[in-house]
């Protein structure tokens, strides 16, 4: 048991270290030598844990995979709206991109061309939750009357995920004031009038208490029941 706990710390070091190498130096650049040495593991380690360099990044994407897919499953359990789970699962994830690394990295390892067509397309995945929540909210009539539920997803994509490449250089875009300002602007575009007053722009619930009213800036959401969005119908690439 000892080895084994042992085994999986120096795994996470690794992990850490690389996402933290590839995040700083990009994955060219990054060396296993610099990632090793981060992690204050030695090279013979690393290989026992990581054959390569591309194993290693496909490591990194598969815990900010599980991130993201933990992150729309806590916000399709929540017993609100789907539009207020857009924005809490939006406050979620640039909170994880802004705090850690090993996500911030999963992210942008998958724009990079020699990941591109073998990295796991993490902002792809967040596409289709995106898209499917809001053709259902559609459905329900959860959307202003003028809003087309593509029109509406490209909007929300084309924020999020452009938050998502300036937060790797400058972090105030994926601070909560940023996703705070842009859901202060969309959804009065988004949803009907008569359903604004039950909708807040800074998030509903904690991700250690769970739900509680949304009367302030709060950390990212979480949930625990209610109504499922419906069913992917992207085709999820890796």
């Amino acid at each position: 048991m000892v080895q084994q706990a042992r085994a999986a710390r120096t795994r996470q070091l690794l992990m850490r270290a690389a996402a933290q190498t590839f995040a700083e130096e990009g994955f060219q650049a990054a060396s296993l030598s610099t990632i090793s040495r981060r992690a204050q593991v030695s090279s013979g380690a690393l290989h026992f844990h990581f054959e390569s360099k591309h194993v290693l990044a496909q490591a990194v994407e598969e815990v900010a995979a599980d991130t993201l897919a933990r992150i729309t499953r806590q916000a399709d359990r929540t017993p609100v709206g789907r539009l207020q789970r857009l924005v809490d699962a939006t406050h979620q994830l640039m909170s994880a991109l802004e705090e850690d690394v090993v996500v911030r990295a999963g992210f942008e390892l998958a724009g990079t061309t020699p990941r591109r067509g073998e990295a796991v397309d993490l902002r792809g995945r967040w596409q289709c939750w995106v898209e499917d929540l809001l053709h259902a909210a559609a459905a329900d009539g959860e959307l202003a009357p003028d809003v087309a539920p593509a029109e509406a997803s490209l909007a929300v994509l084309a924020a999020t995920v452009g938050f998502e490449v300036l937060g790797s250089a400058n972090p105030k875009w994926v601070s909560r004031t940023t996703v705070n300002h842009y859901w202060e602007l969309m959804l009065p575009r988004l949803a009907p009038r008569h359903a604004l007053p039950a909708l807040t722009p800074y998030g509903t619930t904690h991700p250690d208490t769970g739900p509680h009213p949304g009367t302030g800036p709060r950390p990212g959401a979480a949930g625990d029941s209610g109504p499922q969005a419906a069913p992917c119908r992207c085709r999820e690439t890796d």
